[in-house]
Parts: C-alpha cells; sequence; structure tokens
C-alpha cells in the first residue's frame, strides 16, 4: 500500500460545487447568485437588523434600555423584613441580619445583603433591631415598644475611605468647590 493509494470511504466524501466555471457546469456567468444587487456581490451581506430601509427597531428605540432602577447593574436590592416577624424574639435581644438567617426568616444570601424592616404587624417587646435600612413606621413601632433602632453603614467608598451618608452631613462651605 502507497500513500497515492489513500482514499475516502466511499460516499463520505461528496464533491464540492464549483460555481461560475461556464455554461456546461449549469452555474455559469451569475452562479447561482442571481442579477445584480447586494447578494449578487462578493462581501455583500445584509445587517441582521436591515428592515429593507426603514428605519430600523434599534435606532427607533435607543432611550428603552435601562429606564427605572430595575434595569441598572448598580440597583440595591433588600430584603424586606416586616415587623411581625420580630415577635420570635425574646425581649432585650438583639435582632441582626445573622440572627434572622438562624430564624430562617432570610436565607444565608440575603443575611448577606442589605436588610430593610417595614412596619407590617405589631411589636410587644423591647428589641434593638441592627439594619440597613427601616421605614417611617417600624422605625416608630419599635421605639414605642421601648426598643431601639440601629442603622448598619452601607457601602464605605474605597478611594476616599468615607461612607455615602457623610457628604451630605459635611458643612455648606466644605461642600462648595472654589471658584476663585
Amino acid at each position: 500500500m502507497k500513500l497515492s493509494d489513500l482514499r475516502p470511504a466511499p460516499g463520505s466524501h461528496k464533491a464540492e460545487r464549483r460555481v461560475g466555471r461556464g455554461h456546461g457546469s449549469g452555474r455559469g456567468k451569475t452562479a447561482g447568485r442571481g442579477t445584480k444587487g447586494q447578494k449578487a456581490r462578493t462581501g455583500g451581506h445584509i445587517h441582521r437588523a436591515f428592515e429593507g430601509g426603514q428605519t430600523r427597531l434599534v435606532k427607533r428605540l435607543p432611550f428603552v434600555r435601562g429606564l427605572g432602577n430595575s434595569n441598572t447593574p448598580f440597583r440595591k436590592e433588600y430584603a424586606i423584613i416586616k415587623i411581625a416577624d420580630l415577635v420570635r424574639f425574646d425581649a432585650a435581644s438583639q435582632v441582626t441580619p445573622e440572627q434572622l438567617v438562624e430564624q430562617k426568616l432570610l436565607t444565608p444570601a440575603q443575611g448577606r445583603g442589605l436588610v430593610k424592616v417595614l412596619g407590617n404587624g405589631e411589636v410587644d417587646r423591647a428589641l434593638t433591631v441592627r439594619a440597613h435600612k427601616f421605614s417611617a413606621s417600624a422605625r416608630a413601632k419599635i421605639e414605642a415598644a421601648g426598643g431601639t433602632v440601629e442603622i448598619i453603614p452601607t457601602k464605605v467608598y474605597e478611594k476616599t475611605k468615607r461612607s455615602k451618608n457623610q457628604d451630605a452631613k459635611a458643612p455648606a462651605g466644605q461642600a462648595q468647590s472654589t471658584r476663585e
């Protein structure tokens, strides 16, 4: 057996169609591309969003992307806890996101994220509740029952090493830029 004797298995290789090789081949002259036009030329292809010359949808609706907080990559999602859920805790105990995970009021993933307390329900005992946000009614109900509200500070910026809330508390003279 020689190298020149090697052939593919019969029927496994189909001869490729040779277009544009004269009238006798059956695909001469325009080579099966029809007559003229963009698709008859080499390198001519139509964009997948092309709509026959009318302004395409991508250009007609440029502002639809990113509307509202739901589509932004920087949105903050809070795990919600109701005041009614806090009756599981003993009086004078401290309620933290870790405690809420232990009581199975939050999943472990939610316990690592941001937590907001809403004022649905009633609380009848003094609790120290730590969370990232409180609704006004939740704060009022916890404090009316003799408890305290502690806000866990949110993200601290790495470059400036200060929290977002410190910018708002700066005196009026420091916050303004000097243009002299």
